[in-house]
């Protein structure tokens, strides 16, 4: 057999793997949602759906953006403040993320405490304008189990419009513009104050 006619199924192969890679929640399993919220590492491989919400594509995502403005809803882990770092100084961690999104760093992380729980509703209760009814896009970062945790503690709630985007920040930027965005004051205060460790890979 030639050489080229070898290498042109095999590159032919490594890009279909390519490309199979980059699909929302693959797995080389079949993870199956949990009961209730997941209690595992934040990082991880995802279900495919989320059962009283809606998973959506880009295309979908866009759509919903463009005609019903929802709530996006960032839960990405802050990065830790580093080490040696001299007392007194600020630290205010911002990262990159959807145009309009609300961070709320570490929202998905299971369990939180009574405090935390009852400051993550308050704090969706205000953005939705006690709207139940309001749609809302929870996101982190590829197989991120905080965005699952995060609509699911919604559906739990009484919230009807719930959307997840299991792409996240990585899936967005692929072909959008992002933006700094700073955490959300009113949940980092009681975050930082009452914050369970979220569980390591």
């Amino acid at each position: 057999m030639h050489r080229s006619r070898l290498v042109r199924p095999l590159a032919l192969v490594a890009l279909a793997a390519l490309l199979g890679a980059a699909g929302p929640a693959d797995s080389p399993v079949n993870v199956t949602e949990p009961a209730g919220l997941y209690e595992g590492p934040q990082h991880g491989y995802t279900p495919p759906t989320l059962n009283g919400a809606t998973v959506v594509d880009l295309a979908a995502l866009d759509r919903l953006i463009a005609a019903d403005e929802p709530v996006l809803l960032d839960v990405v882990l802050a990065d830790r403040k580093p080490q040696g770092l001299p007392p007194g100084t600020p630290w205010l961690p911002s990262h990159r993320s959807i145009p309009g999104a609300v961070w709320l760093p570490g929202a998905g992380v299971v369990p939180l405490t009574a405090e935390q729980e009852a400051e993550f509703l308050k704090r969706i209760a205000a953005l939705t304008g006690g709207d139940k009814a309001k749609p809302i896009v929870t996101f982190c970062r590829p197989e991120c189990w905080g965005s699952w945790n995060a609509g699911k503690r919604l559906v739990e709630a009484g919230y009807s419009r719930v959307h997840w985007w299991p792409l996240g920040v990585e899936g967005w930027q692929d072909t959008h513009d992002t933006t700094v965005v700073k955490a959300d004051k009113a949940w980092t205060a009681i975050a930082s104050e009452k914050a369970t460790p979220p569980a390591q890979p």
